[in-house]
């Protein structure tokens, strides 16, 4: 495909990581807190993640939010510096990595399946939009100050 700028990418990968972490943060220690502690206690665990998961799932939001831009990257030369563009890169992302991973656990009824819709609906979300702000960072020309991304909205 095209030439890719890894600097921007890892940039707009970044970002889109921080919103992946951010609503995840929001969602599971804030507002889903008491579910997800019912759940796990279910399941015999313990509800409090340590520093290890914590960092575990930090790391994975980053990098998914690298993947989706390096996706967003790939596919851009084809379909266009647009945010369609961008979307399409989350949607993507979204089916593979959150959809996909989410199958056994909601045939098997491992957790309560109003808990996995919920976190699924939000992950969609949250990797779209993720994949958006980091598509543009990605696509961010400094030298004019202005973005192709946006210019072709």
């Amino acid at each position: 495909m095209g030439h890719i700028n890894w600097k921007r990418l890892i940039l707009g990968g970044l970002l889109c990581g921080l919103v992946i972490n951010a609503v995840e943060f929001v969602m599971n220690d804030v507002l889903l807190q008491n579910q997800w502690a019912d759940a796990w206690r279910a399941l015999g665990r313990t509800a409090a993640f340590g520093a290890s998961e914590i960092s575990v799932l930090l790391a994975w939001g980053f990098l998914v939010g690298i993947f989706s831009v390096w996706l967003y990257a790939e596919i851009q030369p084809h379909y266009g510096a647009r945010p369609i563009t961008a979307i399409i890169a989350g949607l993507a992302v979204w089916f593979l990595g959150y959809l996909l991973s989410a199958v056994v656990p909601l045939v098997t009824n491992l957790f309560p399946g109003r808990l996995m819709l919920t976190s699924l609906s939000v992950g969609l979300v949250e990797v779209v939009a993720g994949t958006m702000a980091g598509a543009w960072v990605y696509q961010h020309v400094a030298a004019r100050g202005t973005s192709a991304f946006a210019a072709k909205a």
